[in-house]
């Protein structure tokens, strides 16, 4: 009967990153640099406060867009750090950053409607924007060292284009735009009715400079819809804890899809999460220079192996090109079988990333010396 389902289901498949870790996965002497997940532990404080709630049986449904204290204590976060200005109704707490994106995508896109990517790209975005019923469209940066240009964006805009997402700093390339960058593009769509989706889920990872967020434009703020969470900033992957900024004439839309989707967030993760927004806002900074060393230390790695990399300036990515006539699936297959190392081919991330490869240095030092070793031993017994 699987004739009988929704076409958009069926046109969609398992991620690239999860179809490559799978096929690994259990395998002996494989050392995996695939997946994007902090290995910090959950700060102590944030999981006590977990664990007072269940005590003091804060177990029950919430108010749908999240606990008022909560929405209010994510305000003050972003306001602090980004210089955002949003009210308690303009936030919606979500179950993960993934879910707002969903009931984003749900509430604004109508059949036909074009949704333009920066390609490569995480490759969690298309089958939403088909779930929804909208077309994908990629914007090939590969020549622009991965940043989406305003020239680029301007160029692909039709009278379908609904949205263009911006995920910056970028899985799986690690590169940022400045507010230099982003005002280009503010400027490209101020006048047209295109909506702004800014995934800024690793905005708390960025080492030279401050992050930016579009929606500190006055010019584009009305149609810009921010996505945010705790999973990268706080290593709170587990706890699926996202939210979105919008508009109030927007979120109140996006809200009446959220509340038939899953109702609320989970209490006790939204209970943990106000610690995190108000105890543990220095969490990050012991992350980030981890990250920082890490970053460093594989970029020099890299550059002295002879590989082609641009560094990448948030996240905890690189993403970088191989030299092979195989295809990107087919060398990353090659590598684990011969030196046991799992990187994730390029081409997870959309056909511009094909022959590439995805290192993800959210991992110990310890294993990515190793991983890198490995690498490195494959470079050299492939050339």
């Amino acid at each position: 009967m699987e004739h009988l389902l929704s076409p958009n289901v069926l046109d969609i498949e398992i991620s690239g990153i999860r179809k490559f870790f799978n096929m690994v996965g259990g395998r002996e002497n494989i050392l995996s640099l695939t997946i994007g997940q902090p290995d910090f532990n959950t700060p102590d404080h944030i999981k006590t406060a977990a664990i007072e709630a269940i005590e003091h049986n804060q177990t029950v449904y919430t108010h749908n867009a999240g606990v008022l204290p909560l929405r209010e204590a994510i305000g003050d976060y972003v306001n602090e750090y980004y210089h955002l200005d949003y009210e308690p109704d303009e936030i919606i707490v979500t179950v993960g950053a993934s879910q707002a994106i969903d009931i984003t995508l749900r509430t604004i896109i109508q059949p036909g409607d074009e949704v333009l990517l920066p390609g490569p790209v995480y490759p969690g975005y298309e089958p939403l924007i088909k779930l929804a019923g909208g077309k994908p469209i990629y914007i090939d940066t590969r020549d622009s060292n991965f940043k989406l240009t305003a020239q680029q964006l301007e160029a692909h805009i039709t009278d379908k284009t609904k949205c263009v997402i911006l995920p910056y700093p970028s899985n799986p390339t690690g590169v940022t735009l400045n507010k230099q960058e982003l005002t280009a593009i503010a400027n490209v769509i101020e006048k047209k009715d295109i909506f702004i989706i800014a995934d800024e889920i690793y905005s708390t990872l960025t080492y030279e400079e401050e992050h930016f967020s579009i929606a500190q434009l006055d010019q584009v703020k009305m149609k810009t819809i921010v996505i945010n969470g705790l999973s990268k900033s706080h290593a709170m992957t587990g706890w699926r804890i996202g939210y979105l900024l919008a508009p109030i004439w927007l979120a109140k839309h996006i809200l009446k899809v959220h509340q038939y989707n899953v109702s609320c967030a989970t209490s006790i993760s939204q209970y943990a999460a106000l610690e995190a927004f108000t105890n543990g806002k220095n969490d990050p900074k012991e992350m980030r220079q981890a990250y920082v060393t890490r970053r460093d230390y594989v970029n020099e790695r890299l550059k002295k192996m002879g590989v082609e990399v641009i560094k990448p300036d948030g996240a905890f990515y690189f993403f970088f090109k191989i030299d092979t006539s195989l295809s990107s699936f087919d060398f990353a297959v090659k590598m684990v079988n011969d030196v046991g190392l799992a990187l994730v081919p390029g081409d997870a991330f959309s056909s511009y990333g094909q022959g590439y490869l995805r290192l993800s240095y959210a991992y110990s030092m310890e294993t990515l010396e190793e991983g890198l070793n490995r690498l490195e031993k494959f470079i050299l017994k492939s050339n």
